[in-house]
C-alpha cells in the first residue's frame, strides 16, 4: 500500500531555515458555510451502535472508513462507491462494505490504522488490544495487561510497532510489538505484555486519600502519541487536566495543563475529558470536555492554558468525541443533542456549522486526511453518516498552523555543514542526469566553488578568531539554540535532543 509520511511542523523547520518559507498548497477548505451536504448513510448491521470510526491514513485508502461497534465487529466501507438516495441505510452498507468480521467478543471502543493501512489495532471491553492483518482478517498479536476496558489507542508517529493505550483501570501502557512473545491464548494468538505501565495516572490527591474499598473515578479516556516521538498526552474522567509524559522516564509527568489553571480540585472534579486529538503537524492538541466545551492547546505554550475554546454542542457522555482537522483549521465534534458541529479555529466566537440528520447522540467523528472536506459522524441511531463540503477555495485568515513563526536559525557551523552536504547531493544528481559531466574530475565535482575572501590580513585574522569563538560557543553552550522550537524534534546533530520535558516545569495546580 502507498506510504504517506507527512512532515510535522518541527520536521520542516530546518528545511525552511535553509530554503526559506514556502506557502504550501491548501489541502482543506479555507472557509466554511452551511453548505455541507450528506453524501450517504451506512447502517450498523449488528446489534450494537457504532463505537469508533476512522478513515484510512494513506492517500490510497483515505476513502476507506473503518467502524467498530458494541457487538465486537469491525467493518470497512468504501465511501467512493455510489450511495443511492432511494436505498435504505442497510442496502447502502451492503453496497459499500469491503470487509466485516468479529474482532472481539465485547465492545470495541477505539481503533487505529498502522503500517501503511495494512493493519488495524482494536481496543476492547474485554481488557485486551488486538492487532489485525486486514487482508487476511487475522489476529497477529494480542496485547494483554490491562485490568479494565481499554478505552483509547494511539500509534507512534514514526514507528508503527509502538502503541500507547489507556484503560478504565486508570493506567496507560506502552507496547512494542517487536517484543518476543512466549505465550499464546486459547485461540493460539500471540500474547504480548506491555513494556511500561503507569497506574493511577489521573488519580487526584483526594482520591488517593480515600478510604480503602471506596471506588474513585480514575478511567483514562484518551491517549495521544505526540509528534516529538517521545511524549504522550493523557486525559481522564476525573477532571479536565491534560497530562504530558516523557516515555523515557515515566515516574512523573513533564507538565500538565487545564482550562482554568487557577481553579481548585472541586471546580474541576466533575468535568472529565472525553477525547484528545492533534493536528497533522503536532502543534495543537484539542480536548473535548464534559463542561460542554472543546479546548485548544498549543503544545509549546501549555503553561498559558487553552488558546481557544469552542462551545455550542452538548457533551453529556464520554462517548461524545471531537477531532481537529489535519490542517488545524477546523474542529469537528459530536453532541448529545443529535447534531454534529464544526467550528473555525480562527473564529471561535462565530456560530458553528450544524450538521443535522442523526436521530440519536452523535458520538465518534473523523476527518479524511486526503479527501478535501470529507467527514464521517456516527450515532446511537445505528448509522454512520458521510458528509462533504461543496465549498470551493476562497481566501480567509490563515489557520494557526499556516502562520509563519519566528524561530532561531541553525548555528553557522551546523548550517555550513548542512549546505555542504546539500551541495554534494546536488552535484551527484547533476552528474547522473547530464552526460556532459561524465568526463569531469569527480573530486572537483563534489565540492562547491569557494570564492576568495578579499580583506586585509588584520581583518582576516579577526574574522578567523570570531569564527573559532562562535564554533566553540555553540559546542560548549548550546542553550541558545535549544530555545528554538526546532530543537523539539530535530535539533542539530551536535546538540542534545530536546523534547517537551525541557520546555516546561510542571505547573502547580491548586488542589
Amino acid at each position: 500500500m502507498e506510504t504517506s509520511n507527512p512532515r510535522s511542523f518541527f520536521q520542516g523547520i530546518r528545511s525552511r531555515e535553509l530554503h526559506g518559507s514556502r506557502v504550501p498548497k491548501r489541502s482543506y477548505i479555507d472557509c466554511l458555510a452551511s453548505d455541507f451536504s450528506e453524501i450517504g448513510a451506512i447502517a450498523a448491521e449488528h446489534n450494537g451502535p457504532p463505537m469508533a470510526i476512522s478513515f484510512g491514513k494513506t492517500s490510497r485508502n483515505s476513502h476507506i472508513v473503518a467502524m467498530s461497534d458494541e457487538d465486537g465487529y469491525l467493518s470497512l466501507f468504501d465511501t467512493r462507491r455510489k450511495f443511492s438516495a432511494s436505498a435504505s441505510h442497510r442496502e447502502n452498507a451492503d453496497r459499500t462494505k469491503v470487509y466485516d468480521w468479529v474482532v472481539h467478543q465485547n465492545a470495541v471502543f477505539d481503533i487505529c490504522w498502522i503500517k501503511d493501512d495494512t493493519q488495524i489495532v482494536t481496543a476492547s471491553g474485554d481488557q485486551t488490544v488486538k492487532v489485525w492483518d486486514i487482508q487476511e482478517k487475522k489476529c497477529t498479536a494480542v496485547l494483554v495487561g490491562h485490568t479494565g476496558s481499554v478505552k483509547s489507542l494511539s500509534p507512534h508517529p514514526t514507528n508503527p510497532e509502538i502503541i500507547v493505550s489507556g484503560s478504565r483501570d486508570g493506567s496507560f501502557a506502552l507496547w512494542d510489538m517487536r517484543c518476543n512473545s512466549t505465550s499464546k491464548n486459547t485461540l493460539a494468538e500471540l500474547c504480548i505484555c506491555p513494556t511500561a505501565v503507569v497506574n493511577g495516572a489521573h488519580l487526584t490527591p483526594r482520591a488517593k486519600r480515600s478510604r480503602r474499598g471506596k471506588a474513585a473515578p480514575r478511567s483514562i479516556t484518551s491517549v495521544l502519541n505526540l509528534k516529538d516521538e517521545v511524549s504522550i498526552a493523557t486525559a481522564g474522567a476525573v477532571d479536565s487536566v491534560v497530562k504530558f509524559w516523557d516515555t523515557r522516564s515515566l515516574k512523573s509527568i513533564v507538565t500538565q495543563t487545564c482550562p482554568h489553571m487557577e481553579s481548585n480540585e472541586k471546580e474541576r472534579r466533575f468535568h472529565g475529558i472525553t477525547s484528545l486529538s492533534q493536528d497533522l503537524n503536532g502543534v495543537f492538541v484539542s480536548a473535548s470536555c464534559m463542561d460542554n466545551s472543546i479546548y485548544l492547546y498549543n503544545v509549546l505554550q501549555l503553561e498559558k492554558g487553552p488558546m481557544q475554546s469552542f462551545s455550542g454542542g452538548r457533551i453529556e457522555s464520554f462517548f461524545v468525541k471531537s477531532a481537529i482537522s489535519p490542517d488545524a483549521a477546523h474542529i469537528l465534534s459530536g453532541s448529545s443533542d443529535g447534531n454534529a458541529y464544526i467550528w473555525q479555529v480562527n473564529k471561535p466566537q462565530e456560530d458553528p456549522v450544524i450538521l443535522k440528520s442523526h436521530d440519536g447522540e452523535v458520538t465518534a467523528v473523523d476527518w479524511s486526511h486526503f479527501e478535501v472536506g470529507k467527514i464521517a459522524t456516527s450515532s446511537d441511531d445505528f448509522t454512520v453518516r458521510l458528509w462533504n463540503s461543496e465549498n470551493r477555495y476562497c481566501p480567509s485568515t490563515p489557520s494557526p498552523s499556516a502562520i509563519r513563526r519566528r524561530i532561531m536559525a541553525i548555528p553557522g557551523a551546523e548550517c555550513r555543514r548542512l549546505l555542504m552536504n546539500e551541495s554534494m547531493h546536488i552535484s551527484k544528481d547533476s552528474r547522473n542526469s547530464c552526460p556532459l559531466d561524465e568526463g569531469l574530475d569527480e573530486s572537483n565535482s563534489l565540492h562547491p566553488i569557494k570564492m576568495p575572501k578579499i580583506c586585509t590580513p588584520e581583518s582576516q585574522k579577526k574574522q578567523s578568531k570570531l569564527d573559532s569563538d562562535m564554533s566553540e560557543m555553540f559546542e560548549k553552550t548550546p542553550e541558545a539554540t535549544l530555545k528554538s522550537p526546532s530543537s523539539v524534534l530535530n535539533p542539530p546533530s551536535s546538540l542534545k535532543r530536546k523534547t517537551i520535558r525541557d520546555y516546561f516545569a510542571a505547573p502547580t495546580l491548586n488542589l
